[in-house]
């Protein structure tokens, strides 16, 4: 397939390079022509603005947008003038569900079709095969399932529902995994604390050998205590949110249905800006892990 990527940061870039090495043709954007540079060279045709990227497609078009959701609004604005009936915005980012029916609509309504795809895995993940939970018409998705099993680890698409179910599913899941993180970080930070002079990082070995707990944030703490030391002197203790958690809370709120376990670990983060901890560093330390997230050496 050919299509226009907007968004070269850490999960755009490993995405555009599978997408190369699938074969698949990709115009690639992004406002730091550094990124965009470089990726040519890996074999992707550059666009210098939004409007060459459109103009660089044959109809229809398939655009996949890879940014803040802060500024997807932004991009889509800027394109659906340019776009026709019958062609294709992906929105790959981490967007509030309820963003995403109404941009639905919005396209719609101008003949352009939409897709919300929730993407788990990191920028590692994007690289080497995601996970991908997508919402939108369904014989909108038939048409990119290809693209979508192409970046995905095998088993690893879905297709949930209408709009706005993709980044519905991925919002939870993301709030699901602030409590899980909250989890493995207060158990540590328990044992770290206790006078057996515990080696963790042969914990998270263990625990990682068909344990009830064995998962990859168990691994990626094991990873962190190896690159950082158990201490995690280098790593901040102020865990940082990105807003997924929250989200989760008030959809639970508006559902009826109480979250005290995400409310708490989302509370946690919140807190933990002026009340560095131990327990804070180890959330950082993963969250640096799989997702690239920034590790401040200073509190």
């Amino acid at each position: 397939m050919k299509l226009g990527y907007i968004g070269l940061g850490k999960m755009g870039f490993n995405m555009v390079e599978r997408l190369l090495e699938k074969d698949h043709l990709v115009v690639a954007f992004d406002r730091n022509i550094h990124v965009v540079k470089e990726i040519k060279n890996n074999g992707a045709q550059a666009a210098d603005s939004l409007a060459s990227l459109v103009d660089s497609l044959s109809q229809p078009r398939l655009v996949w947008i890879m940014v803040p959701y802060q500024a997807v609004d932004s991009v889509v604005s800027e394109i659906a003038p340019l776009l026709t009936k019958g062609d294709v915005v992906i929105d790959g980012g981490n967007s509030p569900y309820k963003e995403s029916i109404r941009r639905a609509q919005e396209l719609e309504a101008r003949g352009i079709d939409f897709l919300d795809a929730g993407v788990s895995g990191g920028p590692a993940g994007a690289r080497s095969g995601a996970c991908i939970m997508v919402g939108g018409k369904k014989e909108v998705y038939q048409k990119c399932e290809a693209l979508f099993q192409d970046l995905a680890v095998p088993g690893g698409v879905a297709y949930l529902g209408r709009s706005g179910a993709g980044h519905f599913v991925k919002m939870v899941h993301n709030g699901i995994e602030y409590g899980m993180m909250q989890a493995l970080a207060e158990g540590f930070a328990i044992m770290k604390a206790s006078d057996l002079k515990l080696d963790l990082a042969k914990i998270t070995d263990i625990y990682n050998h068909q344990s009830v707990i064995e998962s990859r944030l168990v691994g990626w703490l094991k990873s962190a205590f190896l690159q950082y030391g158990e201490d995690l002197k280098e790593v901040s203790g102020s865990a940082a949110q990105s807003g997924e958690g929250l989200w989760t809370v008030e959809a639970g709120k508006e559902l009826g249905i109480p979250a005290p376990v995400i409310e708490a670990a989302l509370e946690f983060r919140i807190t933990s800006q002026q009340s560095p901890s131990y327990t804070g560093k180890l959330i950082s330390a993963m969250r640096n892990q799989f997702g690239g997230h920034e590790v401040k050496v200073k509190e």
